[in-house]
């Protein structure tokens, strides 16, 4: 009896699989650690929204969109530059949704320059997003490194 898939498919699924499972809860636990300061504060996009969907909702989008950008950096062939691409997409996309909850639970409900916010957005995020990126990049290149490996 045949196997449904091919080896080469099921490295794939697996590698992609943990991937996915480690963008997503490192994208959570960096928005609850950055912003968490900002869970009790309302939305002003979505006065029903909780802090928890939010971050949620944005852990899978991420997750979603990262897959795609890691699946076109896999393209380079150079291992540093693709290593490189992938923490700088990861650390803007990061900074990206911080500074999204700073202007929607916090900025909006007062009267913030954009530099403020900029300023701000970057005081709560250096500390989560330089250690959860350095885990994260780490911890993708050993998935990527150990998986890949032929049988």
């Amino acid at each position: 009896m045949s196997q449904p898939f091919s080896n080469k498919t099921i490295h794939l699924l697996k590698k992609y699989t943990l991937t996915a499972l480690l963008l997503f809860t490192a994208t959570y636990l960096e928005m609850y650690w950055a912003m968490r300061s900002f869970s009790e504060k309302i939305s002003s996009g979505c006065l029903d929204c909780s802090f928890s969907s939010d971050v949620n909702f944005i852990s899978i989008f991420t997750t979603v969109f990262l897959i795609i950008v890691l699946l076109i950096l896999s393209l380079i062939k150079n291992v540093y530059w693709e290593n490189s691409l992938q923490l700088l997409f990861l650390i803007a996309v990061w900074f990206f949704w911080n500074y999204v909850i700073f202007v929607d639970r916090e900025s909006s409900w007062s009267t913030y320059t954009f530099s403020e916010e900029i300023q701000y957005t970057i005081s709560y995020s250096v500390l989560p997003i330089l250690v959860l990126s350095a885990v994260t990049a780490f911890s993708l290149h050993t998935i990527h490194k150990n998986i890949s490996k032929p049988l």
